[in-house]
């Protein structure tokens, strides 16, 4: 979908409040351009030397006229300020929608999320830039189109006028809007790595500390500045043009019209009154092509949100057409057939026909070198890959029949990056569930040591963590999300390292916990640590993406 349809699209979602901005500016062109008309008679009365009761009806007219312009132009900015909030809403809950079902494992690997989430800055761009088109360009436009009919009334030579000035306008759109459209996405591209690469900066200050990574942090920086400054000087390029093209207009219309009207007074074609209310027309025709004009660059703005926004909104989600919903409570049995996944790409499979049953209260421990393919296997059994082929069932269903919040709700897991976000340590542990009772809380709490921690700060379980746990030890971070997957007490457990930032002591304990005959749930855990051996009922051995080794213990 092109930029252009993409931005008539969102203006269809809100028709009715376009067509009354529309209907608004309609009758107040009209207006506007009937006022000339009042002033030329007025001058008329003027000229004749006397004060009559229709001079100060017609002032009064007049008056009541710009009053009710300015009354219309107010009823203008009320719809556009509740257009520019169901944007924002809209864009936000977009976008909270979908981050999370974003196929960035498999389809958009190549896609920072961070970034995608920047684009919502666009959702700014795109109110304010919808709110001054709709207003300037449908004034501009009615006006200019009121205003030639107007014109043509008083000459034929006026009906010249109307046909140049159409011509003017088509030929500095056709010429310029595609390269303006495109160098606009291209700064709007430069832009984006400029402020990503900040926010790096950000995220690792200690690490550009000493003086040649503070200078790569400039140098870099530099870099983009550069690509930013370099299509901005060549959109800039493209706005001048249109604004010197819109000065020779101004130019070469102010002088023949001036002159050819002075002509058609003279040669008594014209009276006074009728050529200065035309002169006032012309004066309005000009000024709303200038406001077209100056306006084209907000009409690029739009266009380039729009795409950047609209790119989010292509990306593949996670597929939710299902039939079956899990029971709660049953026991769940996984089974993965000749699963392959293949990452886009890749110059290989991640994952080689494996072929897999995890039976319920199983404690699996996932073992291999680095690209063994554990992570993906571990992705995929938890459902936040999909495999390129093969079938994952469970309990003999098929997982794309099955809907995907009842697995989810059933399974706890820990993937490697994940962190704690910006909010309360209850909200991290318990998102606000309704059904995660106090006893349950303080049953993970004890779970996972984090109890006298807890109780050591000042607001407790109300206490806010800075984005990614910043201000907490990274034991603690990891401890918060451990607590995190089993707060609901799940079916299955999916771990990716989860323990690997604590120390001896905590980890045993924490892994005698988890593995405990008391906790019936499944385990299925990837970590370097040797202390998962210990409790393990079964070992996986894999390389190159095939189960290599597939071994059953009676745990120590």
């Amino acid at each position: 979908m092109t930029p252009a349809k993409r931005f008539f699209s969102l203006l269809r979602l809100d028709s009715k409040d376009v067509s009354q901005i529309f209907f608004y500016a309609l009758f107040a062109g009209f207006i506007s351009l009937s006022l000339p008309l009042g002033i030329q008679a007025i001058i008329n009365f003027i000229q004749s030397g006397r004060v009559s009761v229709s001079w100060i009806v017609l002032v009064i007219f007049v008056i009541a006229g710009v009053a009710l312009v300015g009354i219309l132009s107010l009823m203008q900015l009320r719809i556009t300020e509740n257009l520019q909030q169901k944007i924002f809403v809209r864009s936000s809950f977009e976008f909270a929608y979908r981050l999370p079902k974003i196929r960035f494992g498999e389809t958009h690997t190549n896609v920072y999320p961070p970034e995608i989430a920047n684009r919502f800055f666009d959702t700014m761009s795109i109110q304010k830039g919808v709110s001054k088109l709709l207003i300037d360009f449908s004034s501009a436009l009615l006006q200019i189109g009121f205003g030639i009919i107007l014109l043509s009334l008083y000459h034929p030579f006026f009906i010249l006028f109307g046909i140049l000035l159409i011509i003017l306008l088509y030929l500095i759109f056709k010429f310029s809007y595609r390269p303006g459209l495109e160098t606009s996405l291209s700064e709007s591209k430069y832009k984006y790595k400029a402020a990503d690469w900040l926010q790096e900066i950000a995220r690792n200050t200690s690490s550009f500390r000493t003086i040649l990574n503070f200078n790569f942090a400039l140098d870099k920086n530099n870099t983009l500045v550069e690509g930013y400054l370099k299509y901005r000087e060549q959109h800039f390029n493209i706005i001048r043009r249109q604004f010197i093209q819109l000065i020779i207009f101004k130019i070469i219309i102010t002088a023949g019209l001036l002159l050819i009207g002075g002509f058609l007074v003279i040669n008594q074609q014209m009276n006074i009154g009728q050529f200065v209310a035309a002169e006032i027309v012309i004066l309005l025709v000009i000024n709303s092509v200038e406001k077209i004009i100056i306006g084209l660059e907000s009409f690029y703005d739009v266009l380039t949100s729009v795409e950047k926004i609209g790119q989010v909104s292509d990306m593949d989600l996670d597929d939710e057409k299902y039939s079956d919903v899990l029971p709660e409570g049953a026991e769940m049995t996984i089974a993965a057939e000749n699963v392959r996944f293949h990452y886009p790409d890749a110059k290989k499979d991640a994952l080689k026909n494996v072929n897999l049953q995890i039976l319920p209260g199983e404690k699996i421990l996932l073992q291999g070198n680095n690209g063994a393919g554990k992570t993906t296997l571990i992705r995929i059994l938890s459902g936040l890959l999909q495999p390129t082929s093969g079938v994952l069932s469970i309990n003999d269903d098929s997982l794309l029949k099955i809907d995907p919040a009842s697995y989810r709700a059933r399974i706890g897991y820990i993937i490697q990056g994940e962190t704690p976000f910006e909010g309360t340590i209850r909200e991290n542990i318990t998102f606000n569930n309704p059904s995660i009772t106090m006893e349950d809380l303080r049953w993970a709490l004890d779970a996972v040591q984090l109890t006298d921690f807890v109780k050591s700060l000042p607001d407790g379980l109300d206490t806010k963590i800075f984005p990614e746990g910043r201000h907490l030890s990274s034991s603690n971070a990891q401890k918060i999300l451990l607590a995190r997957s089993i707060v609901h007490r799940p079916s299955i457990l999916f771990y990716e390292d989860p323990t690997d930032r604590m120390d001896n002591e905590a980890t045993k304990a924490i892994i005698k916990f988890i593995f405990s005959d008391k906790n019936p749930w499944t385990v299925v855990v990837s970590s370097a640590s040797l202390h998962w051996e210990e409790g393990a009922t079964r070992r996986i051995t894999m390389e190159n993406g095939k189960i290599i080794n597939d071994q059953y213990f009676t745990p120590c």
